[in-house]
């Protein structure tokens, strides 16, 4: 298949990219720049350029495609509900431009807005007042005007060799503070998976996902106080306690998330799929080091 993936020189999306090629596939990579640009061409595939605003360059990658994966998203907190609006923009985009056609579009998405005291599974729907709920709307909205769309949702934590996710912000803190804190008791756990095992999951998605499929992209769940123990053990800092009711002034913004229970099945994805992680956890790959030489 000829496919079109945003993002794809992002931490996710170049591992989509590198899948891809690997099983076959022929890739064309969003870049809006000419750093962008040579990391594409780089990994093996075709260049587009354009970026998520410019709604022409993604009507014609997928229009020009056998299929879409869209992993592209602006993570800029302080502009959040403006890069909801962007990324439900381009999702429409791209779905008018396979209308009618059967071909795939799959959209990267989050789980953790799901249910909380128990494990989620792939069919909750997303919580209507989580902001990216409208991109999954859009995504799925494409069903039912002959597109093959599907959703795949992603943990809290997508780690991997380069992350700057929510694991590095939790070093930070620890960094900051002098300590290396969990929540509570330390019991409620976070989802996890390594990106090379997500990226297995879009192409499998991309190849056989049933429209309007959502799938689960989880491949464990760690409880945090294993995270705190293996960051207080890399940076040689005490491992304490925080009341639950001061996560948001000692984490800050990711806080009350990282206090929460994000606990997610993924045994349908598995048994549809024949899904198996095979990467390194969560715990196993701050133990590698990588993570703390940055």
């Amino acid at each position: 298949m000829r496919v079109f993936v945003t993002g794809a020189t992002g931490f996710i999306g170049s591992a989509v990219v590198r899948e891809l090629l690997d099983a076959g596939h022929q890739v064309v990579g969003l870049a809006r720049s000419d750093a962008g640009a040579a990391a594409v061409a780089a990994a093996g595939a075709d260049v587009l350029r354009g970026a998520l605003d410019d709604l022409d360059s993604l009507r014609r990658g997928a229009a020009e495609s056998d299929g879409v994966i869209h992993t592209a998203f602006t993570h800029d907190f302080s502009e959040w509900l403006a890069a909801i609006q962007a990324d439900r923009r381009a999702i429409e985009a791209m779905g008018e431009a396979l209308a009618d056609s059967g071909r795939p579009l799959v959209v990267a998405s989050g789980a953790a807005a799901l249910a909380s005291g128990r494990a989620g599974t792939e069919e909750d729907p997303t919580d209507p007042a989580w902001p990216r709920a409208v991109s999954d709307e859009m995504a799925l909205s494409f069903v039912e005007r002959g597109v093959r769309a599907s959703i795949v949702r992603l943990p809290p934590s997508t780690h991997g060799e380069g992350d700057h996710g929510f694991a590095h912000i939790l070093i930070n803190v620890a960094r900051a503070k002098g300590v290396s804190a969990y929540p509570g008791d330390g019991a409620n756990r976070w989802a996890a998976t390594h990106r090379y095992d997500a990226a297995r999951l879009f192409r499998l998605a991309l190849e056989s996902a049933p429209a309007g499929t959502r799938v689960h992209a989880i491949a464990e769940a760690v409880p945090v106080r294993d995270i705190a123990e293996a960051i207080g053990r890399h940076l040689n800092l005490p491992v304490v306690s925080i009341p639950v009711e001061e996560a948001g002034e000692h984490w800050g913004f990711i806080g009350p998330f990282f206090a929460r229970d994000v606990s997610l099945s993924s045994a349908m994805t598995r048994e549809r799929f024949g899904w198996q992680p095979v990467q390194p956890t969560l715990v196993e790959d701050l133990e590698k080091g990588h993570y703390f030489s940055e």
